[in-house]
């Protein structure tokens, strides 16, 4: 077991981002001298000595410090955790309908920093995302947390190579904790999913645009467009409305798994066609503008543009280039979906984005909602990055 309340000290400016609610403090803000192991517990003073709370250290990543709560020790760590992960699914527990599938644990969202617990409908899927949740104990009751809240579910464990890196952590293949099986059949709004949870993206299908999904069939109508459409999961929903739907993506696997998915809800749950495209989006819309294609609905979702503060610019240059090209495509009443799942893009900064975009393309965009993640995503007042996703859906006037 790490040994636990070693003591990091840390400056004024990581002591004012504790006390103002944010959890983190980066490296450069503290001092730590011997430095606590990997993962350890340790208790946090500032300059002056006086106590700031007990917190997670990594000895690798630049998040140095993730703040936990005050009077925490190895002997009591289990029963933080276990209350805490009790709260957070009682909490999707009265806010999530309509799916069998959802977040369950969103790190600092649930006061869990480094915890991502997603469920699809009988396979939980767990990531780690720093040293302290590698723990052989904090990850052994987390597993043991989860089979008590959810008997009979698979629990599979997946690991990031990125993470490992950026924490200094062996490599290890991902793998099946619990249960027999990896894989499952989900539901999301009624539209059903294929998913495996040793393939496919991160931990799966992108569970933050749930709501999003059923918010863009409200409005959508006619020809639809559906660009990043990775697994289908916007174009899926677009179908029950719509005249006939085209989703793009770059990567054949995914549209092999959406082609799955558009089988296991075409006799019941969908009107319109689908045509899957592999595909660049930006080289499609550049063709398709050019060759004056037109659509009532337009959805763009495409991955992180903006990894840091310096990619910003960069990044609204390609959602700028995306937006105007699919606003010259939309006919008058037509439907505008555009995402962004860049934390450092701004809500302000991708709003005028698309006003720019809008003003060049000639074309009046009145917004009929501005959205974020979905309920089971919370987002933790003071910590902006549990606030990552824009999404903002436009009706093009005249």
């Amino acid at each position: 077991m790490a040994e636990a309340n070693s003591i990091v000290v840390v400056n004024r400016r990581g002591a004012a981002r504790l006390r103002a609610g944010h959890p983190w403090v980066y490296r450069s803000d503290v001092q730590a001298e011997p430095e606590p192991a990997a993962g350890a517990l340790v208790c946090v003073q500032d300059e002056r000595g006086r106590k700031l709370g007990t917190a997670f250290y990594s000895s690798a990543s630049q998040i140095a410090i993730r703040l936990l709560d005050d009077g925490i020790t190895n002997q009591n760590l289990p029963k933080l955790l276990r209350r805490r992960m009790a709260a957070a699914i009682e909490y999707r527990r009265q806010r999530v309908r309509e799916a069998d599938s959802y977040r369950v644990i969103f790190s600092e969202g649930d006061l869990l920093p480094g915890l991502m617990v997603d469920k699809y409908n009988d396979v939980l899927v767990l990531q780690a995302l720093t040293q302290a949740f590698h723990r052989d104990d904090v990850r052994q009751t987390v597993v043991d947390s989860l089979g008590e809240e959810f008997p009979g579910a698979s629990v599979v464990e997946r690991v990031d190579a990125h993470i490992q890196e950026l924490e200094r952590l062996p490599p290890r293949p991902s793998q099946l904790l619990v249960g027999e099986r990896s894989s499952t059949v989900f539901t999301l709004n009624g539209v059903q999913f294929h998913f495996d949870a040793l393939s496919g993206q991160k931990t799966g299908a992108f569970l933050d645009q749930r709501e999003n999904y059923a918010a863009a069939a409200r409005y959508a109508h006619g020809q639809a467009l559906d660009c990043f459409t990775y697994q289908g999961g916007f174009a899926l929903h677009l179908a029950r409305r719509c005249e006939s739907v085209t989703g793009v993506d770059a990567s054949r696997a995914a549209l092999e798994v959406a082609e799955r998915n558009e089988q296991l809800n075409r006799a019941e749950q969908l009107r319109g066609e689908i045509e899957w495209i592999e595909g660049n989006a930006f080289d499609l819309l550049k063709d398709y503008a050019t060759a004056r294609r037109e659509y009532d609905t337009v959805v763009l979702d495409p991955p992180a543009f903006a990894k840091s503060k310096r990619a910003v610019p960069t990044a609204l240059s390609g959602y700028k280039e995306l937006n105007l090209r699919a606003l010259k495509m939309l006919r008058p009443g037509g439907i505008l979906v555009s995402c962004s799942c860049s934390f450092h893009v701004s809500e302000a900064e991708f709003l005028e984005m698309l006003g720019a975009a809008a003003a060049d393309a000639g074309r009046r965009l009145r917004i009929a909602e501005k959205r974020g993640a979905g309920a089971d995503h919370p987002v933790l007042l003071n910590v902006p990055e549990t606030a990552y996703l824009k999404c903002v859906i436009g009706e093009v006037l005249g």
